[in-house]
């Protein structure tokens, strides 16, 4: 599935009561030092579920509705600022509990906690409806709404104490994510979009940088755990450089996608992503009015056109083309 779109963003937010009350105390505007510290506000209990209804979409038919978007980016703001206020009450890491891919590719305590949290805090407000998670894994199967959840993206960066990581949580529709969430809990940051219904970081519009000139673009990307591909990547990057104003890496694909959201960077590529890596902030970026390429859920067909199987790009419409071709140009579909 490709989802290459420039679409407008709408200065609109609608963020939960539970949302709110947890990041009032904190969140001091996008331009938040990351390095700063917070603590929660008086009255907020940690692992707590969030109090309220459970959330319907009766009524509704299903397709992805601008209602329902709006319902759904409610509920990924109070899952996502709960399981960062959550994150930021956990001891500090004191190492990797497991790997995945490879020795580098690390699993904390801290990620399977969050995703146990994630995933109660989805059943309250949402039962019946699956969770795809990178931890605890699951299909999003044939059910009409579908939640894909990275519990901590950038866990590198957390075990060693950098503050660029997120909780990142999407709810998709047939494949398609309708809204979502990216909270940080260093900075207090709460990123979301809705399909139709603009992006903004608390509470303020997203819009994309005006950048037009490749050659004055700075780009963020990111490395395979995987040595083999590094070497690839490596190759490509040394390509770009030149041909770019310059490059950036922040180790969290999700941050780095609302980056774009923000005007922070002018675009982004990386492949070997994971769908839940890019389903929440592939569509803030989206909503801020990037163009965004995306490699699709598990299980469907890839894009062809010449940039790789799991390539994700994200980029101000004033360069997306010409970065996609200086990509395609420099072989990025053999990495």
């Amino acid at each position: 599935m490709c989802r290459c779109l420039a679409t407008q963003a709408v200065g609109f937010s609608l963020v939960s009561a539970t949302a709110r009350a947890g990041y009032r105390s904190i969140v001091t505007g996008c331009g938040t030092d990351p390095r700063a510290s917070h603590r929660l506000p008086a009255g907020r209990v940690a692992g707590r579920a969030p109090a309220g209804p459970v959330w319907s979409d009766s009524g509704m038919d299903g397709t992805g509705t601008a209602a329902t978007a709006a319902r759904l980016r409610s509920v990924a703001e109070a899952v996502a600022g709960d399981a960062a206020a959550h994150l930021r009450d956990l001891p500090p890491p004191t190492g990797a509990t497991a790997t995945k891919s490879s020795p580098t590719d690390v699993v904390t305590a801290a990620d399977t906690a969050v995703e146990t949290l994630v995933r109660d805090r989805l059943a309250a407000l949402r039962p019946g409806e699956p969770v795809v998670g990178e931890e605890a894994g699951g299909s999003a199967g044939t059910a009409d709404v579908a939640w894909v959840v990275d519990p901590i993206d950038g866990t590198v960066n957390y075990l060693y104490g950098l503050p660029w990581y997120a909780v990142s949580v999407a709810a998709v529709q047939a494949g398609r994510t309708v809204a979502g969430a990216v909270a940080e809990p260093a900075s207090g940051r709460l990123w979301s979009a809705a399909r139709g219904g603009g992006a903004t970081c608390d509470g303020r519009a997203l819009r994309v940088s005006t950048a037009t000139d490749t050659a004055l673009a700075l780009v963020g990307t990111g490395f395979s755990y995987r040595a083999d591909r590094r070497a690839r990547q490596a190759l490509l990057l040394s390509a770009l450089l030149p041909r770019v104003r310059d490059v950036r890496r922040a180790g969290s694909a999700a941050l780095d996608l609302c980056a774009v959201a923000a005007g922070w960077l002018d675009g982004y590529a990386e492949h070997g992503t994971n769908w839940w890596d890019w389903a929440a902030a592939a569509l803030i970026a989206e909503e801020a009015g990037a163009v965004v390429r995306v490699p699709g859920p598990p299980g469907t067909e890839p894009p062809e056109d010449g940039l790789g199987d799991d390539l994700v790009l994200a980029a101000a419409p004033g360069v997306a083309a010409g970065l996609a071709g200086m990509l395609r140009e420099l072989g990025a579909a053999d990495v």
